[in-house]
């Protein structure tokens, strides 16, 4: 009897991986976010060693350990980490290539010490986690942030400040953000969204707090990886590059199996690649998941409100597709 052996493909990899972690525990930040993340870069460099990836990280790791005594507190730490990343390897944002797909490409990145923040932030978690930080990614508002719990000395313990320091770091300069420059980046954000009144100008003790915390909240890993994803997502949507947008998709829907509008875009993507068959069911997809949703939604009061005319005329046009796209299988 002959055997075969086939080598997983790039998404069967990914997806074994959050297979995995999800059944084993159910919870997503279980997920081993930085080979997940290096995983990646296989849609665009095939032949990526994913295992000698981490063994580079690994080896940063072993050489911060190295000038770390057993006893370090955790401020020492941070700052030895945040010495070496940003000083001693230069790591910092790609200001003049922002959109190059190779800075959500974690090996890329490592190479040429370029990334977007998400990705530098993914390598800098690794360390600050491999040291016994209390580190955790941070989805703030149109910039991804890292935060650290630091315990507080003694002395200013004893003089009335709270037990533990929350310091947040943008990765993409390297510099640690105080409250006052975090509510300005919410105030920037909420502008360009439309937003209320700035939040800077609010006394401390109020809502301003309380967003900024929200703002702050711990990102999982799945989040993480969703996040760089969507990344590319844009690129690749931005350029019309329709082959890897649906790379990308497939892998968003095996992260997000519940993620609607993600068989949405695929869909229409399959679509512009004249994948007939397969736009169909992506779109066909979508349509009945999100009827049938807003229809029980509405029938249990869940929705305040009926749908918007924009989600009534967009799910006009995409029945209006599909429509069209059976007309070109007949």
């Amino acid at each position: 009897m002959k055997f075969v052996f086939e080598a997983p493909t790039p998404l069967d990899y990914f997806a074994l991986l959050v297979q995995e972690h999800t059944q084993a525990s159910g919870l997503s930040d279980r997920l081993p976010l930085l080979e997940a993340a290096v995983c990646l870069g296989q849609d665009e460099y095939p032949q990526l060693d994913v295992q000698q990836v981490l063994a580079d990280v690994d080896a940063l790791l072993v050489r911060l350990r190295t000038r770390l005594p057993a006893d370090a507190p955790a401020l020492h730490k941070l700052r030895l980490l945040n010495h070496f990343f940003f000083e001693e390897l230069g790591f910092a944002g790609n200001r003049n290539h922002y959109h190059d797909p190779d800075n959500s490409y974690l090996h890329r990145v490592l190479e040429r010490r370029r990334g977007i923040p998400v990705s530098l932030a993914v390598l800098w978690l690794e360390l600050a986690q491999g040291l016994g930080l209390d580190a955790h990614g941070v989805g703030f508002p149109g910039h991804f942030l890292v935060k650290v719990q630091v315990p507080t000395p003694a002395g200013q313990a004893s003089r009335g400040a709270k037990p533990v320091a929350q310091v947040v770091i943008d990765p993409f300069s390297g510099e640690s953000l105080s409250r006052e420059e975090l509510l300005e980046r919410l105030d920037t954000w909420r502008s360009s969204a439309g937003g209320p009144l700035p939040y800077s100008q609010v006394p401390t003790d109020t809502a301003a707090d309380f967003s900024l915390a929200w703002h702050l909240r711990t990102l999982p890993a799945r989040d993480i990886l969703a996040r760089m994803l969507r990344n590319l997502k844009e690129i690749h949507r931005g350029q019309r590059d329709w082959q890897r947008l649906v790379a990308v998709e497939d892998r968003l829907l095996v992260l997000l199996p519940g993620a609607w509008e993600e068989y949405r875009d695929r869909g229409l993507a399959r679509a512009e690649l004249g994948h007939v068959p397969s736009a169909l069911s992506d779109l066909e997809t979508y349509l009945a998941r999100v009827e049938d949703g807003a229809g029980e939604d509405w029938e249990r009061g869940a929705g305040l409100h009926p749908p918007s005319a924009a989600a009534l005329a967009e799910r006009q046009a995409l029945t209006e597709r599909v429509a069209a796209l059976r007309r070109a299988m007949d």
